[in-house]
């Protein structure tokens, strides 16, 4: 048989989930993977229901139904802070994950750089390279995650056709203040190319945390793409319904790989997202709320521990970092440490080296997540005090 593509090679099936088969193999506590353990919101399933019902079950429109484009649309204005055209501006993909693929392909050359921060969601260094790209990564520093201007501008070059940034991020938490990305949008502006952000953690916002999309910023009407998903906001991580803001012109382009890629969305899942779109501001406080308490116990067993927390500003996802503690249990790596701790405490974590692209930068670390009923993170708890 002739060679597989070669850039397989170069990467991995997600750490992340196939943690979640560890723990499912142990039958542990899954702290891995970032899907919360309750249901999507009653009102936003019974609008599905009636979609499936009314016959709402043969394909949408390629890029989206208008009335979905139209709801997100209305959305990003009123939180977000920038306005778009649902006919030009908007595609609606399968999730989040689609929507970055599909972008990175619909404006890569063979041989444009892609910038990335690490640690990053396992996703974009893969996505980069598919899309025939070269990725250069910038370090964020913990405890604060902040990167280094220096640095970042030296990345730049002309060659470059992309950033992409995840705010709030994953795996950190980290939230980047409005400085931050007009430090970016600058040199974005500088190079003429585009500043690609994944927002699926827009709302789950902490300690005065305000969340800021570049595509509200001054001059970044033909650079700013953005990526957003009912996954998060409306505890819908199966239904795979996502969208992409972006110029007319990349629109266009983004709107053809779309096609055949997936064709479209889900037909009776993006009619519910209207209905998730819609939902009172009530939603998104109690909603603020509840990973609110979870972050606040969660950090709190870690500290008890000892593991050595950093404390996120947003999204749900914590990580930890204690050399010693992990030699005193005979782990001197994180892979090697993730499954210890899935062995002596029935809970499951993610690898930290596997948001680098440097491994030796995540030896050291794990990542938790807390999007869980509080009974799930008290008997994660009590597992975890195992270690004392």
């Amino acid at each position: 048989m002739r060679d597989l593509n070669q850039l397989t090679d170069q990467f991995t099936e997600s750490v992340i989930r196939n943690m979640t088969r560890v723990c499912l193999e142990a039958g542990g506590i899954n702290l891995s993977q970032g899907f919360p353990d309750w249901d999507t919101p009653p009102e936003i399933i019974e609008a599905a229901v009636r979609a499936l019902r009314s016959g709402v079950n043969q394909y949408a429109i390629t890029w989206g139904q208008p009335e979905l484009r139209r709801a997100i649309a209305e959305r990003v204005a009123a939180y977000n802070g920038f306005t778009c055209d649902p006919e030009t501006q908007i595609t609606v993909c399968c999730g989040a994950t689609e929507g970055m693929i599909a972008t990175l392909k619909a404006i890569i050359n063979p041989g444009d750089e892609v910038i990335i921060f690490e640690p990053f969601y396992e996703n974009y260094g893969p996505d980069t390279l598919l899309s025939g790209a070269i990725p250069r990564y910038v370090t964020l520093n913990a405890p604060e995650w902040d990167f280094d201007p220096d640095q970042l501008a030296a990345a730049f070059n002309n060659r470059t056709k992309a950033i992409i940034i995840n705010t709030p991020n994953n795996p950190t938490g980290k939230v980047f203040v409005r400085e931050e990305l007009q430090f970016v949008a600058d040199l974005c502006q500088k190079w003429g190319c585009y500043l690609v952000t994944d927002e699926i953690y827009e709302y789950i916002l902490y300690d005065g945390a305000e969340h800021v999309s570049p595509a509200s910023l001054a001059g970044m009407a033909e650079h700013a793409i953005t990526i957003n998903s009912l996954s998060k906001t409306y505890s819908a991580t199966g239904w795979r319904v996502g969208w992409i803001i972006a110029p007319p012109k990349a629109t266009a382009a983004i709107r053809k790989v779309h096609d055949f890629l997936t064709v479209g969305a889900p037909a009776p899942l993006q009619a519910a997202g209207v209905t998730a779109l819609t939902m009172p501001e009530s939603y998104y406080a109690g909603l603020s709320g509840r990973y609110r308490q979870a972050r606040r116990f969660l950090h709190g067993v870690l500290q008890e521990l000892d593991m050595r927390p950093t404390l996120p500003r947003g999204a749900y996802y914590i990580i930890t970092e204690n050399p010693a503690l992990m030699a005193a249990h005979g782990c001197d790596d994180d892979f090697a440490w993730a499954l210890k701790l899935v062995e002596l405490t029935g809970v499951a974590s993610v690898p930290g080296s596997s948001f680098y692209a440097d491994p030796a930068k995540g030896r050291h670390q794990v990542r938790w997540c807390f999007c869980k009923k509080m009974e799930t993170l008290e008997a994660a708890a009590q597992g975890l005090r195992r270690l004392a």
